[in-house]
Parts: C-alpha cells; structure tokens; sequence
C-alpha cells in the first residue's frame, strides 16, 4: 500500500496528504493540496534578498514567524545564479517576464506553461493562454513543458522514448481547487509522467517543474531530500504548533 499521510497542525485536518502511487509500473510520491483552503507560496528569497536554495532555509524564515511548512517541492527551472528561467512572481510582484517563444531544452519545448496561485484556486496554464487571459497571479512560475493539455498529452511526447529521468510536476484540476504534485522514484519518460497525470490522476493540465534536481519535503513521510541549491520553491504554510 505505501506510506500514506496528512501533514498539518496537531496532524489532524491535514493541509497535505502525501502518498506513493503505482501506474503503468512506475512509481511515484504525490502530495495532493486543496488550494481553496490551503496557504500555497512560492519561495525564492528571503527578505535581504538571499536566495532560500534549501526546504530548511524556507523553514527557518517560517519558524521566526510563527509558520512551518507542511509540504515542499523545487517549482521550476533556474539559471546557474538560481534565478528563474521563465515567468516569476511572489507575492504579486513580477521578478521576471513571461517567455513565450521556443528555446533549447526542455522549457522551449513548446507548449510551455505557468502555474498560477490565486485566491482560493490553482491553475496550470499554457504559456499563450495566459497570455491572453492574463489572470491575477499571487504566485506563478513558468515551466516547461506542458505534460497535460486540456485533457491531451503535449503532443511531442513519444511512447517509445528512451529519455529516462527522475521528474517532479504539478497538475490541477478544472476548478483549480485539487492540486496534486508528483515526483517519480525512478526514472520515467515524459510519456509516462505525462500519462501519470491523465490517466492516474485524471487531471486535465499539468506542468513538468524539472529533472535530476528533483527534491520533495513531506515531513509527515519522513521525507526532506538535500542536495544543491534550488530556485523556486513551492510550498504549504501553516501555523506552527
């Protein structure tokens, strides 16, 4: 069955659950948030303008507010000074313009996207239909690529691929209130993730965050992964007890 858990204060009413799935012979950790009632942020710097780079820098600056993280996860690709890739905004401050064309590497993979954190909903979003609609972000971060799309996978996913690599992403569903992040324990294609999503998940749009760098924080499983130093980060806030 695996390990099952609400992570939230006193450990009841979890603001998180976090558990490990099967699908297609892949396994996966996913931590499912309900955005209309849950504090999600994105995390970059800290107030003297620091990059966090770790979960325990996070809750360090939560801790001295009385707030602890419930959940955390990397939430996009970074340049080497860890500044974000692609669209960036914290606390309804824009720190970097949205990139709408096509580039090197996974993120130009076209279609791209943004996840989008708002009063009391979470969406992932084509880069050009945000665009477009230019919805009123709180928090949003741009990825790439599009792992779902409107129900349908992006369509420079191959199935026979042979690209194989540790993957964490997001998808949510068409309320924006189920918000499920996924990291695989091993490594799958974009194919397979992106299936993950569709078919294991039923979410109709999600976004792949990145690869090797892939780092989880669910205290309620036991599980904070280390490593280097991240850009954004995604997390659940809640009172400390």
């Amino acid at each position: 069955m695996g390990r099952t858990a609400g992570l939230g204060a006193g450990g009841s009413g979890g603001a998180v659950e976090c558990r490990d799935i099967d699908h297609d012979g892949n396994r996966y950790t996913i931590c499912e948030v309900d955005a209309a009632q849950e504090d999600l942020r994105l995390f970059l710097k800290d107030g003297q303008g620091r990059i966090y780079g770790h979960f325990g820098a996070v809750e360090a600056a939560l801790g001295r507010q009385g707030l602890r993280l419930a959940f955390a996860m990397n939430a996009g690709m970074y340049h080497d000074d860890r500044s974000p890739v692609g669209h960036y905004v914290e606390d309804g401050q824009e720190q970097m313009r949205v990139i709408p064309n096509a580039g090197p590497g996974n993120f130009g993979l076209l279609p791209n996207g943004v996840f989008c954190i708002r009063a009391g909903r979470a969406d992932v979003i084509e880069t050009r239909r945000y665009l477009v609609e230019r919805p009123a972000c709180t928090h949003a971060t741009q990825s790439g690529p599009m792992l779902v799309i409107d129900g349908e996978l992006h369509p420079r996913f191959l199935p026979d691929s042979t690209s194989r690599h540790i993957r964490n992403g997001v998808g949510t569903s068409a309320d924006g209130r189920r918000v499920v992040f996924a990291i695989s324990e091993g490594t799958v294609t974009f194919h397979e993730f992106g299936r993950l999503f569709r078919d294991g998940l039923g979410l109709p749009n999600a976004l792949y965050f990145d690869g090797k760098i892939s780092r989880l924080y669910a205290p309620g499983i036991g599980r904070n992964d280390v490593g280097f130093a991240m850009g954004p980060i995604v997390g659940v806030v809640e009172p400390r007890e």
